[in-house]
């Protein structure tokens, strides 16, 4: 069996008067991200990872922000069509591992249901699924609750499926 591994990193910027999409849930807070699509910034991370394991670039080539296909889109759809890339390549997905980077709000209680999602959307297991959430401790534009990130691990494997 042949396995390829990829990488993703996403930053968005938080302002007031936005929703705050983070793993494919609408989280509750007085702020949301900022972008072109809706903004969620770990299924970006996501998306990121699974096509840098194959070597297909980045979510920008794929869904650029200078087309108004991909305006205000449900990142879920971007996910979605990520994965019919890996499986049009014959690989399926052994498991990622992703950080979310935020100072608020806490993300320890949506987790479970961001990981049915992804898990849904990638027709893996919910435990080949990891979310975990870190502060900066107050420091930088993080601390300051003007912007979050989030980074992500995939593991692929290729095979007929």
């Amino acid at each position: 069996m042949s396995y390829r591994i990829g990488f993703g990193i996403d930053f968005h910027q938080l302002v007031e008067g936005r929703e705050l999409w983070i793993g494919g849930i609408l989280i509750p807070h007085y702020k949301g991200a900022l972008g072109h699509s809706d903004a969620d910034v770990l299924l970006h991370a996501i998306c990121d990872a699974l096509l840098g394991a194959l070597s297909m670039g980045d979510i920008g080539i794929h869904f650029p922000n200078t087309d108004n296909t991909f305006k205000n889109i449900d990142s879920k759809i971007l996910l979605q069509k990520t994965y019919e890339l890996i499986k049009s390549k014959n690989y399926k997905i052994v498991n990622i591992d992703s950080t979310l980077c935020l100072e608020m709000p806490k993300i320890k209680p949506h987790t479970e249901a961001m990981r049915r999602t992804i898990s849904k959307i990638l027709d893996i297991s919910i435990e080949d699924i990891s979310i975990k959430a870190t502060t900066t401790e107050k420091m930088g534009y993080i601390g300051r609750e003007e912007g979050l990130c989030a980074y992500a691990t995939a593991l692929l494997e290729k095979g007929e499926y």
